[in-house]
């Protein structure tokens, strides 16, 4: 197995140019805002080989990273997703289908920066207003589902802030976010991109960012931290290759997706979308992760949640 991985990677360019496209799973919808098939453009032709994106959603990325972990480890699947199942979901679900620590990160693309929504006409105008509104009548919140990202930073801010808000789990942010412009919900804790239209359009406006930084394309939108409340929730998006990709094949694979995240299409797509562009290389990339799963399972935990 080790001489056939060997020569898999020695005659990388041959092989490449013989097999079918190189696979990228996308565990879930809309990955990168929308930018996720320009960079697939773009990292296929930094490798000289086409790279087709594959929509394999479900059970919270679960679905995709399985495939991804049964692959064979030779350059042809990768993956192109965010970090809920490598961060998240090692602490609900017992039989992962995967060691999340054995799936090799080879880097980070983007930074899916979450923020709190409202719509346009809410009387919050930062998070102050809505601690305050929480303490005389019930606030509603909508998120992606039960502990997602957003979900735990919020249980964050609820432990920091002595409030009591009521989570409404939805099938993704673009749900959440239309019930939040719909008036059905107080507010949506969810990825920017996935507002940034109606932002746009004036029909929501964002009143905090949730992570350590502002967003660039809001730079008047201060953070959780800025507005007083200590808390600090990321989200981020890269590339992972099948547990035993060679450590050559993973330096290739590192050094095409730092020049595809310089490509001015994508850079342009992941704008519009709201996705800001993040690059870290795979070790950089492995120590946030592990790092995030550990602040994943501190949070989860005090929530008494316990793996299924």
């Amino acid at each position: 197995m080790a001489r056939w991985l060997l020569a898999a990677l020695l005659c990388w360019p041959m092989l490449a140019a013989a097999q079918a496209p190189i696979t990228m799973i996308s565990p879930f919808p809309n990955p990168g805002g929308g930018s996720g098939r320009v960079f697939a453009e773009a990292l296929g032709r930094e490798l000289g080989h086409p790279v087709v994106l594959l929509q394999r959603e479900g059970a919270a990325g679960l679905v995709g990273m399985r495939a991804l972990a049964g692959a064979a480890p030779d350059g042809l699947t990768i993956a192109y997703t965010a970090m809920t199942p490598l961060v998240v979901q090692p602490h609900l679900v017992r039989d992962l289908g995967y060691r999340p620590e054995a799936v090799p990160a080879i880097c980070n693309v983007a930074e899916n920066m979450l923020g709190l929504m409202v719509r346009t006409d809410s009387p919050f105008r930062s998070l102050a207003d809505v601690v305050a509104a929480a303490r005389q009548r019930p606030v509603t919140y909508g998120t992606a589902g039960t502990n997602s990202l957003p979900h735990l930073g919020m249980q964050r801010v609820q432990a920091a802030t002595g409030t009591d808000l009521t989570h409404v789990p939805h099938r993704g942010d673009p749900l959440a976010v239309t019930e939040t412009y719909a008036g059905r919900i107080d507010l949506a804790a969810v990825s920017v991109a996935a507002g940034a239209a109606m932002v746009a359009n004036g029909d929501l406006r964002i009143i905090a960012m949730l992570g350590r930084a502002r967003h660039p394309e809001y730079p008047a939108v201060p953070t959780l931290v800025e507005q007083g409340v200590e808390v600090v929730q990321q989200s981020f998006a890269g590339l992972y290759a099948p547990p035993g990709t060679p450590q050559a094949l993973l330096d290739r694979y590192e050094a095409a997706c730092r020049r595809a995240a310089d490509d001015p299409g994508y850079r342009r797509s992941a704008q519009v979308s709201g996705v800001v562009v993040t690059v870290m290389g795979g070790r950089e990339l492995t120590a946030l992760v592990t790092e995030e799963r550990a602040r994943a399972g501190d949070a989860i935990r005090a929530m008494g949640v316990q793996p299924q």
